[in-house]
């Protein structure tokens, strides 16, 4: 299956707002031709301070008018099983920051149960499931029972986890589920569902946030194709493109030949 996916390039600026910026920009114009192309547009978002800094710096590019919102669908990657009001929910963050600054249809936006609306994280797990499942991929040769994300925006914790996939833990390897819970998570909050990897690299498009000093070696270990059940960030692949976005401190030992020229 590995020539299904696209060589991954890495994007490098000059620090962590300029980061920001670029991935805003290339999402609102991605977004502004696929809302154009296509009838339903299919978007993954992530949390922490870089991906909800991505969301607001797109609510605030001019040309966020210029996208047919009706059309876009928004998930989540993971979510932390909290209350829906807590401020730590991904969700609850993307609305603050991009949501509720756009005319997206409220059916559009498929969040993860919250604590106070699933008895369980796997009965929020389930449920994800379940609605991941309402939007199956629409090619015949690859019938998926979720959707084909257009764009997967991914953080990249220290440790090398994506979404709430983190090193050396069962989640990694599941692929008969699209969604699971997670219990005793070494980065708080401990209680999580996580989209499994199969599904994000159903993704058309997966793009990678990461800055920082900290993170070169998981990028680095990512880039050199280290084993995925240990590096997370090394399985995430996307069908068309994968780009890793980083400033040059998390880039300190990335190969010139990686790096993508535009």
């Amino acid at each position: 299956m590995a020539d299904r996916f696209a060589e991954r390039r890495v994007v490098v600026s000059a620090d962590r707002d300029t980061v920001v910026a670029v991935v805003a920009r290339r999402l609102v114009e991605k977004l502004m031709v696929l809302s154009m192309e296509k009838a339903v547009v299919h978007v993954a978002l992530t949390g922490g301070s870089a991906g909800v800094g991505v969301l607001a710096a797109a609510a605030a590019n001019p040309g966020s008018g210029l996208v047919d919102w009706s059309r876009v669908h928004f998930w989540w990657s993971d979510e932390r099983y909290v209350p829906a009001l807590d401020a730590e929910r991904n969700a609850l963050q993307a609305r603050q920051a991009l949501l509720d600054h756009i005319p997206a249809p409220a059916e559009n936006v498929h969040e993860i149960a919250a604590s106070d609306d699933a008895a369980t994280a796997e009965a929020a797990a389930a449920a994800y499931c379940a609605e991941l499942a309402r939007y199956p991929a629409s090619d015949d040769s690859d019938p998926d029972p979720w959707p084909s994300f257009d764009i997967c925006l991914l953080g990249v914790g220290p440790d090398a986890h994506i979404a709430s996939l983190f090193p050396d833990r069962p989640e990694i390897g599941i692929t008969d589920r699209a969604a699971v819970a997670v219990h005793d998570s070494p980065k708080p909050p401990p209680v999580r569902v996580t989209l499994t990897r199969p599904v994000i690299n159903a993704s058309q498009r997966v793009w990678l946030v990461l800055t920082g000093s900290e993170k070169a070696a998981a990028l680095g270990l990512a880039l050199a194709g280290a084993n995925y059940v240990s590096v997370p960030a090394a399985g995430a692949k996307g069908r068309h493109r994968t780009l890793f976005f980083v400033d040059r401190d998390a880039a300190s030992e990335v190969p010139d030949e990686l790096i993508d020229p535009d």
